[in-house]
């Protein structure tokens, strides 16, 4: 297993992930695509094997950044994808001078919230009928040493 930068042609592997991840709310491969118009963006990438097993992507503004997007294909899931791609991103943005990493998770995503928890995230508050179809999410922080 490999962590590396995106490039273009992942994208559209990378768009089919989002779908099948993502039904309710699936980034189209135009706003994967436009993340390589603009310097504040960064995706990273688990590769097995030539095969996409799992990829995120940040944007950073001065001393923060936002975790984007974090998604693991199903025969990779709660096998530590996630969390390397966590910390890749984490790491990217500490190189980048960033001192606070936040993201926002859907109440409903246990197992994400748990992995974000277990990686020194904690809750700072919620947004309610945050998604389309009106679920809450819970805004996290993580401070970067």
């Amino acid at each position: 297993m490999i962590i590396r930068e995106w490039k273009y042609e992942d994208i559209l592997r990378i768009s089919q992930i989002e779908k099948e991840c993502f039904p309710q709310e699936p980034w189209s491969y135009r706003t994967l695509a436009s993340g390589f118009e603009t310097e504040a963006f960064f995706g990273v990438l688990a590769e097995d094997c030539g095969e996409i097993a799992g990829y995120g992507g940040i944007t950073v503004a001065a001393d923060t950044a936002d975790i984007d997007n974090i998604a693991v294909t199903e025969p990779y899931r709660n096998s530590g994808v996630g969390t390397k791609v966590l910390n890749s991103l984490c790491d990217l943005a500490k190189s980048k001078g960033v001192k606070k990493v936040f993201l926002e998770v859907r109440v409903s995503n246990v197992p994400a919230m748990s992995m974000y928890l277990k990686n020194g995230f904690r809750g700072a508050y919620a947004r309610t009928r945050y998604y389309t179809d009106g679920e809450d999410c819970l805004v996290m922080v993580k401070e970067l040493q």
